[in-house]
């Protein structure tokens, strides 16, 4: 291997009018020894899960992190998708990658592993072809490439595997497979065929090449360093097409099991040829359409206008367009709903990657497939939140807000800019990047970056069970995240179960954020505080009863609902019975008790005590303790003047 880092991707197009476009791309990265790097960033390897680019290596598991190693996945992808399918001709690309790893194995073991067993680590890694940026799977012998969730996903691996798992109809503890769209292969071959095994810890090479034409695959298995072996240790027809999507993501995937193993990928070379069909314009019709024309006006003895009326009729059409102008411009002034037109500069400067820019109300038609209910994430009186999809194949979150809310909330251009410039400069892995907006056509819309586990809403009310000790986890993470955004002097103004997201390490992501403007600066960010304490009580509440406000108290439908029952609870001493009956006996009632009492806490008004965000961390850290609530609900809680300064409007 060269001792110099040399990155770099390169796209051609090879085109010939009226002929097939070839469109190639070409990965190569020698090392991943970032401060050798000249050309490269080595940002455009995005790592999920456990996972780490060391000096000069992908590691999979991160042995370096504080976490148990055992039972772990992680992956690396290349950031940007690449087109590996054409829908036109559904032709799926040809595509050759070559690449060193090697398996290192530890001394971790479980109590449950033998001795013999530390000689044969587990569990693999895989080259990966996926449909996304932000999923992982299961450890264990899923390698990370699936788990419960996936359901029809589209997904390529070649797997090799150091782990004997006969359910996954493996034929040893040493072999290579082909996996299409299951973790169980369709094709497996032993390392010893190619007299290779991947318990030495020795650096090997692998070569995966697929024919798009013929519709072949074939991997090749040896030694870094050696010749290219002439034989494949896995040859097969096989079509990709139903598993690919036209833009793709590549990279690895891995995962330990009750033992660990340090998956390394050392040097990785990718290149893809993809079929793209141009269609010629015709010239053919434009000239026939131009004779038609002529002919027509020669048959009836048409003549020409002279060129004094042509420059009258010019001069009228710009009195008229500017009069037009004039009174446009004058009633927008007036317009209290947005008007994105006036809002930014058609001729806007190129926006930085990694900076909100304007999207055409085209592009948010396109991405969310003209607002299809299929691309619907969630919905409440602010508006509706879809799912898009950018052309690089990217996923994004789209708020389209309600014309009622607008109406509403007077949601002026200046103000809405200055909130996402203040909002972006939050750099804090526990907030949702803001992507961009538009306001176009009477839409005001907000795009933000998208979560591929859900919304916490989902996870409380959906058909599995949400562990006890990851609720009190996730509700201390929203917490520190809160905390955080108020010492920079700013507020979330719509915390609840739905605008709380979940990434692939399934850590609290705050998004959807609040976009209110009744108040003037001051006022707001007070009332924005209070209203993020409040919010955070009430998410509390619904994360101990894992139901919504409108399912308890026989179901008024009235957001107090919830309050209610929790008060009830403190009053007559029965606090256990707030914890939802799935989880079943809590394990720590202390804790629960705990959680109730800061809930409630939260919801109580400034002056009879609702403390600070800074204040609630400390609670939830047992640094200071609960001041006591008093032993019947402030009647002001539920007062119809009250509600809205409780926070409870939308």
């Amino acid at each position: 291997m060269r001792k110099q880092l040399v990155a770099a991707h390169s796209l051609h197009h090879i085109h010939h009018p009226g002929t097939p476009t070839y469109v190639t791309k070409n990965l190569f990265f020698p090392n991943f020894n970032v401060n050798l790097n000249p050309y490269y960033s080595i940002q455009d390897i995005k790592l999920l899960g456990n996972a780490k680019v060391s000096e000069d290596a992908i590691q999979i598991p991160d042995v370096s992190a504080t976490v148990d190693p055992t039972y772990q996945a992680g992956r690396a992808i290349y950031a940007s998708p690449i087109r590996l399918f054409d829908p036109l001709t559904k032709t799926p690309a040809s595509f050759q990658t070559t690449f060193s790893f090697k398996f290192t194995s530890t001394t971790t073991t479980t109590a449950n592993a033998s001795v013999s067993d530390d000689l044969h680590s587990g569990d693999g890694l895989a080259f990966i072809i996926v449909p996304d940026e932000y999923s992982i799977g299961k450890p264990g012998p899923w390698l990370g490439i699936l788990n419960d969730a996936c359901g029809h996903y589209k997904v390529f691996a070649v797997e090799f595997d150091t782990c004997h798992d006969p359910g996954f109809g493996d034929p040893d503890d040493d072999h290579v497979g082909i996996n299409l769209g299951s973790i169980v292969s369709f094709k497996t071959a032993s390392s010893s065929k190619a007299n290779v095994s991947l318990h030495n810890n020795t650096t090997h090479r692998a070569w995966i090449a697929y024919d798009g034409q013929r519709r072949r695959i074939e991997v090749h298995l040896g030694l870094d360093g050696d010749r290219k072996p002439s034989e494949p240790i896995l040859s097969s027809p096989i079509n990709l097409s139903p598993f690919l999507k036209e833009y793709m993501f590549v990279g690895f995937s891995a995962s330990t099991g009750n033992l660990t193993q340090i998956n390394s990928i050392l040097s990785w070379n990718f290149s893809s040829t993809n079929l793209a069909l141009v269609q010629k314009p015709s010239a053919k019709i434009c000239h026939k359409n131009v004779a038609h024309q002529v002919s027509k006006y020669t048959r009836i003895g048409y003549t020409a206008p002279s060129s004094f009326l042509i420059f009258v009729a010019v001069i009228a059409l710009c009195t008229v367009a500017l009069i037009c102008f004039y009174f446009s411009s004058a009633r927008s002034d007036h317009a209290s709903t947005v008007n994105f037109i006036l809002l930014v500069d058609k001729k806007q400067k190129p926006t930085p990657p990694n900076k909100p820019r304007r999207y055409t109300i085209v592009e948010i038609f396109k991405a969310t497939r003209r607002f299809s209910k299929l691309e619907i994430l969630g919905s409440d009186v602010r508006g509706v939140l879809y799912r898009g999809t950018l052309p690089n194949g990217c996923h994004v979150a789209v708020k389209r807000f309600s014309n009622q809310f607008l109406n509403l909330s007077r949601l002026y251009s200046s103000r809405i800019l200055k909130r996402i410039n203040e909002l972006s400069q939050i750099s804090h892995s526990s907030f949702a990047p803001i992507r961009g907006w538009c306001c176009d056509n009477r839409e005001t819309i907000i795009v933000y970056d998208y979560f591929g586990n859900g919304s916490l809403d989902q996870w409380l009310y959906g058909p599995g069970v949400l562990p006890w000790s990851r609720r009190v986890k996730l509700i201390k993470e929203i917490a520190e995240a809160l905390c955080f955004l108020h010492s920079k002097g700013l507020t979330h103004g719509n915390l609840k179960t739905s605008s709380v997201f979940l990434d692939h390490n399934y850590h609290a992501v705050l998004g959807d954020y609040g976009f209110l403007f009744f108040l003037g600066t001051a006022e707001l960010a007070v009332s924005g505080k209070n209203g993020d304490v409040f919010g955070f009580g009430m998410l509390v509440l619904e994360a101990i009863a894992g139901k919504k406000m409108s399912k308890l108290n026989g179901g008024e439908g009235d957001q107090t609902s919830l309050l209610r029952f929790a008060w009830s609870t403190h009053e007559r001493g029965e606090k256990a019975k707030m914890v939802e009956e799935r989880v079943g006996t809590c394990d720590n009632s202390e804790q629960a008790g705990r959680l109730l009492e800061i809930g409630l806490s939260c919801s109580l008004s400034e002056k009879n005590g609702r403390p600070c965000m800074e204040e609630v961390v400390q609670y939830l850290n047992t640094q200071k303790p609960i001041p006591k609530l008093p032993l019947r609900r402030p009647p002001e809680l539920f007062s119809k003047q009250s509600t809205a300064g409780l926070g409870l409007s939308p």
